[in-house]
């Protein structure tokens, strides 16, 4: 055989190998063009971040393992990073989206996101996480199907909606940050959103004519997924179907016990899907609402979104009176109480083929405890600050994850407190030093006034449980050790506690921080920083061909990376050029 027919079937077989491997591990493409749209939700013209021309954005669809390229083109006149929250980034932290891993997209140019989703399934959404962007758009859904070869723990349902609630400002997000900048809150919303639109005019005094509002379309006798998401600012919300039971199923990637909710609390940053079953009369349409909880009634009543569930064979509009919402404003338990109802379902598959609960989270030993603790803003060097722990987290020019790759000392310290610091608050880049396969708890104490939610980039944890007051070591006895819920986004309720567990066996450096998006800009937030020491491709891919260089590496920016970063390399692209080197090989041989 020649060297030429030898380097033929060369190509032959790498060729055949990439197809069958790309088969089992497809790339999904996506484009994301985002821009300013004008936009009227509640009524007064202003400024809104769309994706693709779109509020909200076009939702990613895409099957647990598929690897995802996402091409965003910046057309906004600020700098601006996705995140995918929720999505865990195995391996690639570098895809993260955050100041601590990447460098802002600058305004005009393109970057391209590409990631597997590893191990995952269940409903997520994306935002920019920068600038206080997410109060003015640019959101949308992400969902991790299961592959097909692994049962979900329901019958398919005949259709899936996405659903995004969230308070709204009728001010610019650039509005909101000089207010934060001044040392202002950001006081009463203005609103809450239903998928990028205001609410149905349930009342005349409330709600001025000629808002446009969400229409949820369905049929009679069918039973529907609905993932919704809290994407608002800070507002927690209870959210509802009029004379409709929600019967949770799964929350943030994690299969639930399947109970029945007349109504859920969903905190921001939170997701859940509901299974509901269009089983009333079709004499007229119903109520779909998302209310303002713990706040005072009568003042928070605008802060009401409606939109409209419309069977197909509807015979009239919705009227009454709106389904009312838990009445605790004054007595929180029962918000708590609800959210310790939610199981995790161990004997369901997630991901993988074998039971979620066939990881034994609660007889693992606990190596590292970290307590940390916010209370209300106050003052730092002459600003208003939210704090961590006494800790006001100061974002550094040149990204966390880039300093280690290129060994650049003085970016941060690794010196962030197990328990909060004594004296006064104080602003500095300072992270929480992970230890690769260790499993951490972590306490979050709430001492501010109002309910907080924190998210953890890169995993999900356990949330093993929360009450009020102190937590204390004795604390632990109350812990859920079998089936607490893994999640992203737990809620810790003002004067109270939550405890999560997590286990610390993904490499990278992960934003653990606030969901309220007035206190993350005032730097309620820190890193956890998890490298193994033995370097190798297994457990972190290298740093991506494409990388942004900033701070004290701006010098390594090259303006033809952002061309080239502007064209992912999918599946069919690498299947073509597969093919040339086939075809290019045959004319060679047989010239």
């Amino acid at each position: 055989m020649s060297s030429s027919t030898a380097f033929f079937f060369f190509l032959v077989n790498v060729s055949l190998l990439f197809i069958l491997s790309s088969a089992a591990d497809p790339f999904v493409s996506y484009n994301f063009e985002v821009s300013y749209i004008t936009a009227s939700p509640l009524g007064v013209p202003q400024q809104v971040i769309a994706i693709n021309n779109k509020f909200p954005g076009p939702t990613i669809n895409v099957t647990t393992n598929n690897n995802v390229a996402v091409n965003v083109r910046n057309k906004l006149d600020e700098s601006l990073l996705i995140h995918w929250s929720g999505i865990q980034q195995r391996r690639s932290s570098w895809q993260d989206g955050v100041l601590g891993t990447n460098c802002p997209i600058p305004s005009k140019w393109n970057w391209t996101y590409q990631f597997q989703v590893k191990d995952q399934i269940g409903s997520f959404f994306y935002f920019p996480s920068l600038h206080l962007q997410r109060a003015a758009g640019g959101f949308g859904g992400f969902i991790i199907n299961n592959r097909p070869i692994i049962p979900i723990p329901f019958d398919t349902p005949y259709g899936d909606i996405v659903v995004f609630i969230g308070d709204w400002y009728t001010r610019n997000h650039t509005d909101m940050r000089k207010a934060l900048d001044d040392g202002k809150d950001l006081g009463m919303p203005d609103g809450v959103l239903i998928n990028g639109k205001g609410p149905y005019r349930y009342n005349d005094t409330l709600v001025p004519d000629g808002i446009d509002y969400e229409t949820i379309e369905v049929h009679p006798g069918k039973t529907y997924r609905l993932r919704v998401h809290n994407v608002g600012v800070s507002t927690s919300l209870n959210f509802r179907i009029q004379s409709h039971n929600l019967l949770l199923a799964e929350t943030e990637g994690s299969y639930t016990v399947q109970q029945n909710y007349t109504s859920l609390d969903i905190h921001v940053g939170q997701s859940y899907s509901f299974l509901v079953t269009m089983d009333q009369n079709a004499s007229s349409d119903y109520y779909i609402v998302a209310s303002a909880r713990f706040v005072n009634e009568s003042r928070w009543q605008k802060v009401t979104g409606v939109a409209i569930l419309r069977y197909t064979n509807s015979k009239g509009k919705a009227h009454g009176p709106l389904p009312p919402a838990p009445d605790d404003q004054f007595d929180k338990t029962y918000s708590m109480n609800q959210a310790r109802s939610i199981r995790w379902n161990v004997s369901a598959s997630g991901a993988r083929p074998n039971p979620q609960g066939s990881f034994r989270y609660g007889s693992i030993n606990v190596t590292e405890i970290y307590v940390l603790k916010n209370k209300l803003p106050e003052k730092i060097n002459g600003k208003r600050r939210a704090t961590v722990s006494g800790i006001s987290f100061v974002n550094p020019s040149t990204p966390i994850r880039l300093a280690d790759q290129y060994k650049l000392k003085g970016v941060y310290n690794l010196n962030f407190p197990t328990k909060p610091i004594t004296g006064p608050p104080r602003a500095e880049t300072s992270i929480i030093n992970g230890t690769y396969r260790g499993f951490m708890e972590v306490i979050l104490q709430n001492n501010d006034t109002k309910m907080h939610t924190y998210h953890m980039s890169g995993y999900a944890f356990f949330v093993v449980g929360m009450d009020y007051g102190d937590w204390s070591e004795n604390s632990r006895g109350t812990y859920n050790k079998w089936d607490g819920i893994a999640r992203t986004t737990a809620q810790v309720y003002p004067g109270a506690w939550t405890a999560i567990l997590v286990s610390l066996d993904n490499v990278g450096v992960w934003n653990l921080r606030t969901e309220n998006l007035d206190s993350w800009y005032l730097g309620q937030e820190t890193y956890v920083r998890v490298v193994n020491p033995e370097v190798t491709n297994k457990t972190e891919l290298p740093i991506p061909d494409n990388a942004l260089f900033c701070g004290a590496l701006s010098k390594l920016q090259k303006p033809q990376d952002i061309s080239s970063a502007a064209s992912p390399i999918n599946g069919n692209t690498l299947k073509l050029f597969f093919t040339w080197l086939i075809v290019s090989a045959w004319i060679h041989i047989f010239q």
